[in-house]
């Protein structure tokens, strides 16, 4: 239990310093973006760090460090690459309208993400804890989950970035591919991918922690920094045609669309009736 807390300790102490200098970075460049970044970087440090000093069995550190670590710092590419070349993100930017730029403000955001890292990577330390060396059904599973979100993800991220970049589409809402099932498919398999290291854990000594990434995630997009700030900016951006997806599009878990047709025509029958 003491290595154990030791090892949680280090990762937020080396989380909570360098998002002191992201937040440097962001003071410089006026672009909050780049906590997101060294979030999921961070994440595959954390996992990378586990992997060596945990006590469980090589195999599950091994696939621990490998599919943490390539799920973090390809977050973390992708997330650099659209700060990169785009304005500040309208979450962060409408931060910075609210809080007038107050830097001190920014900088508790960014220590309160180095703590994130630190309860987000516990599910990394337990599974690597893992004591089973055998490749069981669990790890095979866990892996076969962590390839299907990697991919959905990976998809849902393109599809995206392709529509963003055509000019014709500026003001109007993506509705190609997963998009069209789900408002926010990228963060559905984000979801989905924490369950990868549930499996994995199965059989370490410290299992119920493991469901932290689940449950954090879920909470964290759902009701504190993910859909409720995304879908606020995007009705501001998008206005009346974001309103429509909401109606017809599930939320989170993919479903299929609600026809806007349909119930545009039941509604305008309903007027007629009460006309009559």
């Amino acid at each position: 239990m003491n290595d154990f807390i030791l090892h949680l300790g280090i990762v937020w102490i080396t989380a909570a310093v360098a998002m002191g200098a992201v937040w440097y970075i962001q003071k410089r460049t006026r672009n909050a973006g780049f906590v997101d970044v060294a979030w999921a970087a961070l994440l595959g440090l954390a996992a990378l760090y586990y992997g060596v000093v945990a006590d469980g069995a090589l195999l599950p550190r091994l696939v621990v460090a490998l599919l943490a670590a390539t799920w973090g710092f390809r977050l973390a590419l992708h997330l650099l690459h659209r700060v990169l070349n785009e304005a500040e993100d309208g979450r962060y930017a409408h931060l910075r309208e609210h809080w007038q730029g107050h830097q001190g403000k920014f900088f508790a955001f960014f220590q309160a993400q180095a703590l994130a890292v630190a309860l987000f990577s516990l599910p990394f330390l337990v599974a690597a804890r893992n004591p089973v060396a055998d490749l069981t059904l669990a790890t095979a599973l866990g892996i076969c989950v962590w390839l299907a979100s990697l991919v959905g993800e990976s998809i849902a991220d393109l599809q995206l970035t392709r529509f963003r970049s055509n000019p014709r589409n500026r003001g109007r809402t993506c509705r190609d591919g997963l998009w069209r099932y789900s408002r926010h498919p990228n963060y559905f398999f984000e979801w989905l991918h924490w369950f990868s290291y549930v499996c994995l854990a199965w059989g370490s000594p410290w299992f119920a922690l493991s469901l932290i990434g689940p449950a954090l995630m879920l909470v964290s997009l759902c009701w504190v920094s993910g859909i409720p700030f995304v879908e606020a900016q995007s009705l501001r951006s998008r206005g009346d045609d974001y309103r429509e997806y909401q109606r017809t599009t599930s939320v989170l878990i993919p479903w299929f669309p609600k026809s806007g047709k349909k119930e545009k025509g039941k509604g305008e029958r309903e007027e007629r009736n009460e006309a009559s």
